[in-house]
């Protein structure tokens, strides 16, 4: 018998590319979604807020695996206990969810929220697969093209990513669900390092264009978080295969 897949943030960057693989796998996909919409071939669509607490009963119910992409600037601690326990209360056999690489180590309150929904997810009792992401080149490419727009460009060489494509984090979710709860798996980041300033000319001469270039220095618990690298996974990670440069020149022509 065919399962049911509860998929959260099922419209977003990541969430576009899980739902066809998802489909291809043959499950049954119910997306929740905090707006009406129409049912589609091989997806119900439930709507519901994670944040307000609304609807998510609705969506668990009769659901053997739950993956859990949903997540925002704040709040993704408040969301993901709220969705877990509805999720234990329903008896889900598997909780898939996508976190941060320096989740556990980033001062900031984003990367706060997402520790706290971690720790929700392992204190629920529910079986779990928590995987850990660099950021994807998408957001690279968004943060880029802002800081490009102006006349000046802010370089904080001491921010470092390794940006992954949302396509292989996405292939890899779905193996997870497909399998057995694993708690906290391998790290998966891209298979090179950038300070942001590197992204930025890397972007620039994509496009064709050029700025001047002011060197920052990040003050404070995150900048000194950041100049040691511990967003970054350089010993262990999986290591996906596109690299900044494949991604925009598929991107930008």
């Amino acid at each position: 018998m065919t399962s049911t897949i509860l998929l959260t943030g099922g419209t977003g960057t990541l969430g576009g590319h899980v739902t066809p693989l998802l489909r291809e796998a043959c499950y049954r996909i119910r997306l929740l979604s905090r707006s009406t919409r129409e049912a589609a071939e091989g997806i119900e669509y439930v709507t519901g807020d994670l944040l307000k607490g609304e609807g998510i009963d609705t969506a668990v119910a009769g659901v053997d695996t739950i993956v859990h992409l949903a997540g925002g600037p704040k709040g993704d601690d408040i969301a993901t206990q709220n969705l877990v326990n509805a999720a234990a209360a329903a008896g889900v056999r598997h909780f898939v969810h996508i976190s941060v690489i320096g989740a556990d180590t980033i001062p900031l309150g984003y990367f706060k929220a997402k520790l706290g929904a971690e720790r929700a997810i392992i204190e629920s009792g529910l079986p779990y697969t928590i995987l850990r992401a660099a950021q994807f080149h998408d957001l690279a490419l968004k943060t880029v093209q802002a800081m490009a727009k102006m006349p000046i460009v802010p370089a904080p060489s001491a921010i470092r990513w390794q940006p992954v494509d949302s396509r292989e984090v996405a292939a890899r979710l779905v193996e997870l669900a497909n399998g057995a709860p694993a708690g906290l798996v391998t790290d998966l980041a891209g298979p090179t390092v950038y300070t942001l300033p590197e992204l930025i000319r890397g972007y620039l001469t994509a496009v064709g264009k050029r700025r001047p270039f002011l060197p920052i220095r990040v003050p404070g618990k995150a900048g000194k978080a950041y100049r040691a690298g511990v967003n970054l996974n350089l010993d262990n990670a999986r290591i996906g295969k596109r690299t900044w440069e494949d991604f925009l020149t598929e991107q930008l022509g």
